[in-house]
């Protein structure tokens, strides 16, 4: 992971420029880089559409959706008009031989403008059925010919099973190198995880208590209020298990778990972040029930309003068996974790958008100290995600006053103290794309190790349909049985709101 980005001369072509994705996410992060000096002056974007459009027409779009969507607010004329004059429009069709013949003029064109041969990024922002003819079509125009200036990057999910991905990665490998396929995750993108390894081996305080020694439990919360909105099409075929935990959360897992690579090279980072996946202890068919638990959103409120059931939302089966949510206990067998459970959770029509990393500490062997009737509170150390972003740090200090008893404290780092104005996933993710560092994206051996991580899981729960869906109220923590999972090794899902560990003095 390089501390200095050097952004080359680059054409970053766009398939679906007109999509949900590129409106909301890519083109302000684009513009932001470009504002913030991370883009050469000689960039260059084609936005690619079935549609018949000119120019003018789709940078107005773009201009529009800049305003909604851009983190930066109350730009100039002059600044966004910059920006907006990069991008070119082209009417494209996936499937036919001359829409990338007419793609292979305009790249050469923009080249001899430059004076020299540009890096090329092509972003797939489209369903994943259209990559296998967007690749071979590249192939075949040799519109990605240069290995070490020319990129693709590649939208979860990368497909939907370990044996699809290993059909879609060879395919792909016929057309590019390992080195110049880009996997997203923009989860790995964000400021806070990108800081658990500084924190981690960084600082030389935590890092001799980040083992099976020292740490009871580790927990993985990715929570969301809202429920499938009008992707319920989508979300049919996918589910909480694909959709969230084969990629993020098991992303953020291997932050949290990896051991120390032996420097910053994109390499050495994947390699140990592969390693924890390969140590995943795989579930078999009999235990799937024992370890795992998946629900489905009932009706309920959220933040007080009232929203309808999975099963009524547009584009869901009224029988729909498909999971909204997934709590999972996790052992990693290798020397640094070896018995140490951690729990992934994720759902939609949560009580509260929440993502977080709670590490709690094993209990004090013996203490004389009191704490009223539920005896002390755990050391815990609580990595927020989103939407706060911040650092805490809980821990016992004595109580005001002349007794010695004991009361909960907290230290935080807040991001948002430091910065109102941080980088979104999206560009952080993109700049790298751009300097050629792969460490934030997915390698091919990490994907398919994190398949097979679920795949029994995957399996069977195909083959055995639940019988109590839905089964859980939206507004809520998820079923019960999610308590019930952590509550067999006197665990508990850990509220990580400053209030829990604040009394009055």
């Amino acid at each position: 992971m390089s501390t200095v980005k050097n952004i080359n001369p680059t054409i970053i072509v766009i398939f679906g420029a007109s999509g949900d994705l590129a409106k909301r996410k890519l083109f302000p992060a684009f513009q932001n880089l470009y504002l913030d000096g991370r883009m050469d002056e000689k960039f260059q974007i084609i936005a690619l559409g079935r549609a018949e459009k000119t120019n003018e027409e789709f940078r107005s779009y773009v201009l529009e959706n800049l305003e909604k969507f851009s983190r930066k607010s109350g730009l100039s004329l002059e600044d966004t008009q910059k920006f907006i004059s990069h991008i070119t429009y082209l009417r494209h069709d996936i499937d036919k031989e001359e829409s990338y013949q007419e793609l292979d003029s305009k790249l050469n064109a923009i080249d001899e403008s430059f004076g020299l041969r540009a890096n090329r990024l092509f972003y797939l922002s489209i369903a994943p059925s259209f990559i296998t003819t967007i690749s071979s079509n590249i192939k075949k125009i040799g519109l990605a010919a240069n290995a070490k200036q020319d990129r693709i990057i590649i939208e979860k999910p990368f497909g939907y099973d370990k044996t699809s991905a290993i059909e879609l990665n060879e395919m792909l490998s016929e057309t590019f190198k390992e080195e110049q396929i880009y996997r997203i995750d923009h989860y790995l993108g964000k400021e806070t995880v990108q800081n658990i390894l500084a924190f981690r081996f960084g600082n030389s305080m935590f890092e001799p208590l980040w083992s099976r020694n020292f740490i009871d439990f580790v927990q993985i919360t990715v929570a969301e209020e809202v429920g499938v909105e009008d992707r319920g099409g989508f979300y049919e075929g996918v589910g909480a298990l694909k959709d969230m935990i084969q990629n993020h959360l098991l992303q953020i897992l291997c932050m949290t778990a990896m051991e120390a690579p032996a420097s910053l090279d994109a390499d050495d980072i994947r390699s140990r972040k592969a390693d924890v996946l390969r140590s995943i202890r795989r579930i078999k068919p009999n235990e799937v029930d024992h370890y795992t638990v998946r629900g489905q959103y009932d009706a309920g409120f959220i933040q007080g309003n009232p929203v309808p059931e999975y099963r009524k939302d547009k584009g869901v089966a009224p029988d729909s068996n498909t999971e909204t949510y997934v709590a999972m206990k996790i052992y990693l067998d290798n020397w640094r974790w070896q018995g140490v459970p951690f729990y992934l959770r994720t759902g939609k029509r949560m009580q509260e958008k929440q993502s977080s990393i709670v590490i709690q500490f094993k209990p004090v062997p013996h203490s004389s100290f009191s704490y009223g009737n539920e005896g002390m509170t755990p050391n815990r150390l609580i990595i927020n995600i989103q939407p706060s972003m911040d650092i805490k740090l809980q821990f016992m200090t004595k109580k005001p006053g002349l007794s010695l008893s004991l009361r909960p404290a907290e230290m935080v780092f807040d991001y948002f103290q430091c910065s109102t104005m941080s980088p979104e996933a999206y560009e952080t993710l993109l700049a790298d794309a751009l300097a050629g560092d792969p460490t934030l994206f997915m390698r091919w051996d990490q994907v398919e190790q994190a398949w097979d991580a679920i795949d029994t899981i995957q399996e069977f729960w195909k083959n055995n349909a639940p019988a109590n869906f839905p089964n859980y109220k939206a507004g809520s923590w998820g079923p019960e049985a999610a308590d019930e999972l952590l509550a067999r090794q006197g665990h508990a899902w850990v509220s990580n709101t400053t209030t829990t560990v604040k009394e009055e003095i």
